[in-house]
């Protein structure tokens, strides 16, 4: 993997395929990862069960992050990235449908960076989807290896 993928974490395949489509149209070239549900996105980031080769301390450069997801939702995979050496500084971005204030507020609680609901319209979805990524992978200074 690239220093500066991106790992998405998205259980609906039409989010998917929109975030990648705005990627490109927006020129981001960078590495996409996805992970389907909450169980794959720790599995990929702690190099186990189907990622059990891949360099642990290779991490991506931010994590776009669904709350709404099969298996293990996005709070507890937040909860558990932030708790982790290694990752756990990792910038994580909540890109989400959710309008529930208790969602905001447990999601910045436990450690997101940012909060960011997906616009319905894909004009509006491409223009936040190259905000996020001008911001933070080209913008943004991420924070030092510690490995």
């Amino acid at each position: 993997m690239a220093a500066n993928a991106i790992l998405l974490v998205e259980d609906n395949p039409d989010d998917v395929a929109l975030t990648l489509r705005a990627f490109a149209r927006n020129k981001i070239l960078n590495e996409v990862i996805v992970a389907r549900d909450g169980i794959e996105a720790l599995d990929y980031l702690f190099a186990r069960g189907a990622h059990a080769g891949r360099d642990p301390r290779d991490v991506p450069a931010m994590i776009l992050l669904d709350l709404k997801l099969p298996k293990l939702d996005g709070l507890e995979v937040l909860k558990q990235i932030r708790a982790a050496p290694g990752i756990g500084l990792v910038p994580v971005v909540i890109l989400t449908s959710s309008r529930e204030e208790q969602d905001r507020l447990r999601s910045y609680s436990l450690g997101a960076n940012s909060y960011v609901q997906k616009p319905v319209d894909f004009e509006c979805f491409s223009e936040a989807t190259r905000q996020l990524g001008l911001y933070w992978l080209v913008l943004n200074e991420p924070p030092p290896k510690l490995f």
